[in-house]
């Protein structure tokens, strides 16, 4: 009976297992399919069945980082011999480099859009999650009249879909002059967070025993010192792990960004999908775009990935 037990055990586990590298698979798909398409040649990028053996080029990101317009007719050959190496990509694909009068080459909009998102994405998330840590240590120290019902009212934030309340937040936004702003994105994607930072934060401080702090005030330590040398340090990875759900929340936000810029405080989000090229949409663009847009939360979460690990474990264990 045991050893039956065992078989069916281990087929259990060979299943699991199965099911998981399935998965995990259908996970990863779409990131190597965009991966690959950001190195591709643009006449690979749509081929059925598709390229999966291809002579990896840097032309995309040429494309992605600089202005660009349909070539008309071949370049001379003296022309294509005085060209730097990354301009020969772009004439080999019909299209040519657009310089200014100087000469000098002129830069797409990309780099702004990416600066842009790194600002407000982590502008934004150390003011939720600073704000959030202060509401939920509050809600969670002291007894606060109606504290279901504020902690329900803080919730109900999140009840709307962005797309509901973008009309509504543009026209008050174009009254106040807030429209193509970094602190009217900011302000948007920090209020969007902070219910989440909230609630998420107070469950962390929940479980840190107040009598560390009572010790602390006995010590003599005032309250604000027994919070940020006591409970601060204590719920270092609730905040780890919190940070990077908001930063996730305001990197990929697109709805806000779409309507509520244009160019100066434009995000990437809104911007990538507009670089289709000159002629026919140029897919390997799009893709490069995609995947330098992807490495900031995914450097951001590897460097917390220890924290974030036991930030999500924190208080599952009761003792």
């Amino acid at each position: 009976m045991a050893a039956v037990q065992t078989r069916s055990e281990r087929a259990l586990n060979r299943v699991a297992i199965a099911a998981v590298l399935v998965i995990t698979l259908i996970f990863l798909a779409p990131i190597y399919w965009i991966t690959s398409t950001a190195f591709k040649p643009r006449n690979l990028a749509t081929t059925i069945p598709p390229t999966v053996l291809f002579e990896p080029e840097l032309s995309p990101f040429v494309k992605l980082f600089t202005k660009r317009s349909q070539l008309r007719g071949t370049p001379t050959p003296e022309e294509y011999a005085a060209a730097p190496w990354w301009e020969r990509m772009v004439f080999d694909g019909g299209e040519k480099i657009v310089r200014s009068g100087r000469g000098e080459v002129q830069p797409s909009g990309y780099p702004n859009r990416f600066m842009n998102s790194l600002i407000v994405a982590i502008t934004s998330t150390v003011l939720a999650v600073g704000m959030g840590t202060f509401t939920a240590y509050g809600f969670s120290r002291f007894k606060v009249k109606g504290e279901a019902d504020l902690l329900f009212f803080i919730l109900s934030t999140r009840m709307l879909p962005p797309v509901v309340v973008a009309i509504p937040m543009f026209l008050m936004y174009r009254v106040v002059g807030l429209n193509d702003t970094h602190w009217g994105l900011i302000i948007l994607y920090t209020a969007f967070n902070l219910s989440f930072s909230v609630w998420l934060m107070k469950g962390f401080i929940d479980e840190i025993p107040k009598e560390y702090e009572e010790a602390a005030l006995v010590d003599g330590y005032t309250r604000m010192e027994a919070f940020f040398k006591i409970v601060i340090p204590e719920a270092a990875t609730g905040i780890a792990a919190t940070a990077v759900f908001c930063f996730i929340t305001a990197w990929n936000e697109y709805a806000f960004a779409l309507i509520m810029t244009n160019r100066r405080a434009q995000t990437a989000p809104p911007f990538i999908p507009s670089q289709v090229g000159s002629g026919l949409p140029d897919w390997t663009v799009i893709a490069a775009g995609t995947f330098l847009f992807l490495l900031p939360v995914a450097i951001f979460t590897f460097l917390l990935r220890n924290h974030l690990l036991r930030g999500m474990s924190f208080g599952a264990i009761r003792k």
